[in-house]
């Protein structure tokens, strides 16, 4: 027992912890200037050539961007994006000691329309990113999210990329681009912007109601999130660039990474959180901000001026429990300051997922309609999957002696000549909505449209039929996703009706 009296002689240890008044790790000279993690202290010079060193180090190992070709940075003006476009222009300066080669270009998605913002305060935005985007020299392109619902439907259907080259391909093409004696690329492009066009009241009416009717945070977000990578890869194709670069950094895809396991969306993991992503054939999605955590991207920012703007998002002043991606997002932060290697050990998980088969074999009618990922719903029937739908489908079916007593329940009453929808009415009116198809024995459009909503759930992965499940109606979808929907329906359809005439192994022509 503890006395009173009793006397400790004996000092307490002290955990020695890392202060700015130390030594820099690097140049053991300068004063520190940041405290990166326990023992990583780095003076203001030494920290901007190892951020600086990271970026070049990423895009060097990975060899995706060749000389030459045209680069999208998808900018959305917060910390990790604007760094990523610093990154960008310090590489193609004149004084930087190994210069980028490709050809970059901005783009702006603004989504202000989607999470309710007003017209000056969108105009307020536009205006302030503008000014951002000018002083880097850059062609950049201001789109607003409506432009979604006007997309064609190429958008998701997987176009024919260019050949795979191969690993001395790369030096090749660096020796060829020396050697033609280029300038610098932010020299040679053609300088040129789009600012945000005026938005009609009613499109962005049209907008609300499709994030709207999807019943939770958790869905609309991912609904949101589907449709701004849809639009970033329509204005790629549209303005000639191959490779689309995101600014996702090592914080933010740990808390995706959890996410989408929660989600549902294992099977998608390598293509959502890895550095390269070539799900749409022609288009190439790259994530060289991956390494940063977004501790190491706040202090970059903060100590070389890097400026940004805040753009609210749907789960802004949000509780932590709002949504999926919320929960997760606090579970991370929080257990990362307490536990600093977290962030770190998830994202090196990530690192080590590979996709089971090669995206550019599968056809685009084995992908998902609106994540463009490999279809996970073909498997066995002795899996996960199929026992979540055989218990979906028993929890919606009525025994049949519950059915036979409620039937006795009721009282009689005089048959009509059109039961099911009397007077010509649709059954899921309660007025006198009338939808056209009882009288002509096709049937009610309630049930016209959940043999819609079927068909459409079986062209999407587990994840998206999840999202689609919490929407109230998928006819607010744009309707570039369901023309496609039908045009498949009715291949597959087609398919079935001459299978019996087609060779084993032979896939039909691509085209209708």
């Amino acid at each position: 027992m503890c006395q009173v009296d009793e006397d400790y002689h004996d000092q307490l240890e002290r955990v020695e912890v890392p202060s700015v008044s130390k030594k820099c790790v690097k140049c053991k000279e300068g004063t520190a200037a940041v405290v990166i993690r326990a023992g990583d202290t780095y003076c203001r010079v030494c920290f901007k050539e190892y951020f600086i060193h990271k970026f070049r180090a990423m895009l060097g190992k990975n060899r995706v961007i060749f000389p030459g070709e045209k680069v999208l940075l998808a900018v959305s003006g917060g910390p990790s994006s604007c760094s990523m476009l610093s990154q960008v222009q310090e590489g193609l300066s004149q004084n930087a000691h190994k210069k980028l080669r490709f050809s970059p270009g901005i783009v702006y998605i603004d989504e202000g329309g989607a999470v309710g913002q007003s017209v000056e305060e969108r105009q307020r935005t536009a205006t302030e990113l503008q000014a951002v985007f000018r002083t880097t020299g850059f062609p950049f392109h201001m789109v607003p999210l409506e432009q979604v619902l006007h997309l064609p439907s190429s958008v998701v259907l997987m176009a024919p990329s260019a050949s795979e080259r191969p690993a001395s391909a790369y030096k090749a093409a660096v020796d060829h681009f020396i050697q033609s004696d280029s300038t610098s690329c932010s020299t040679t492009q053609e300088q040129g912007e789009t600012s945000l066009s005026v938005v009609q009241e009613s499109h962005t009416r049209s907008l609300q109601q499709l994030i709207g009717s999807a019943t939770t945070l958790t869905a609309r977000e991912d609904l949101l999130n589907t449709l701004r990578q849809h639009l970033l890869v329509h204005t790629a194709r549209t303005e000639g660039y191959c490779k689309l670069m995101l600014g996702d950094n090592c914080t933010r895809l740990a808390v995706k990474l959890l996410t989408s396991i929660s989600l549902g969306r294992g099977a998608q993991l390598a293509q959502d959180t890895g550095f390269s992503d070539s799900r749409y054939g022609d288009i190439i999605l790259v994530r060289p901000m991956r390494d940063y955590s977004a501790k190491e991207i706040a202090y970059y920012n903060r100590l070389f001026s890097v400026p940004s703007v805040f753009t609210p998002s749907l789960d802004t002043k949000t509780t932590e429990k709002a949504s999926i991606q919320r929960l997760t997002e606090s579970f991370v932060t929080k257990l990362q300051a307490d536990f600093p290697s977290t962030v770190s050990t998830i994202y090196r998980t990530s690192e080590k997922l590979q996709t089971a088969c090669k995206s550019s074999t599968a056809e685009h009618c084995d992908r998902c309609l609106l994540c463009m990922c490999n279809l996970d719903t073909a498997v066995e029937n002795a899996s996960a999957f199929k026992a979540t739908l055989i218990s979906e489908q028993l929890s919606q079916t009525k025994s049949p002696g519950a059915s036979t007593a409620e039937s006795q329940r009721q009282t009689p009453a005089p048959v009509q000549p059109e039961s099911v929808a009397p007077s010509g009415q649709c059954c899921s009116s309660g007025g006198g909505e009338d939808c056209g198809k009882a009288w002509s024995g096709g049937g009610c459009c309630s049930s016209a449209r959940a043999s819609e909503t079927s068909h459409l759930k079986s062209l999407l992965c587990y994840s998206c039929q999840l999202t689609i499940k919490d929407m109230s109606s998928v006819e607010r979808l744009p309707q570039y996703i369901l023309s496609e929907a039908q045009r498949r329906h009715r291949r597959s359809q087609m398919r079935e009706e001459i299978s019996e005439f087609l060779l084993d192994g032979d896939d039909g022509d691509e085209g209708d």
